[in-house]
């Protein structure tokens, strides 16, 4: 079989996973409401802080066919000087085993507040990211993702 002849069948089988996630998303109810877990991870990365939505980017596909590897970006706008910087950025997941999915200190030196990962997903959810600024503050970006196979089901 050549290469040719392998790519249409590829091609169909991956459109219609991408169109019945699509379609998961118009048909499902509203979200969830978060576990206990989840709210208690936010609770305490924030110290019961008001969090803000803004100045914060979460880069990860509204849709993603496998949730082995689910890439993501997190970028906060901030100018990164000793006077106005980024002290930490978190990742949450609400359905996840473990729904804190990763912690990050920076400081003025880092000199941009950016950071790249990979994560596991175990079912369609909403992922937040959050960011810590040196004065206190808390500010969120949450995007809702749509996992055609799910990960993080082994139970432990």
């Amino acid at each position: 079989m050549s290469a040719s002849t392998a790519t249409p069948a590829v091609q169909p089988r991956r459109r219609a996973l991408l169109l019945a996630g699509a379609c998961s998303v118009l048909l499902r109810p509203a979200l969830a409401a978060p576990t206990a877990e989840a709210q208690a991870a936010v609770a305490r990365f924030t110290g019961g802080q008001p969090v803000r939505d803004g100045r914060v980017v979460l880069g990860i596909d509204a849709v993603v066919e496998n949730g082995n590897t689910v890439p993501l970006t997190v970028t906060v706008d901030s100018p990164m000087t000793a006077a106005d910087h980024v002290q930490r950025i978190a990742v949450f997941t609400e359905l996840n085993p473990q729904p804190d999915v990763l912690v990050c200190h920076l400081g003025p030196a880092n000199g941009r507040a950016q950071i790249a990962t990979r994560m596991r997903m175990a079912q369609s959810q909403t992922v937040t990211a959050l960011a810590q600024l040196n004065d206190g503050s808390f500010w969120r970006h949450r995007v809702e993702v749509v996992v055609a196979l799910a990960a993080c089901l082994e139970g432990g």
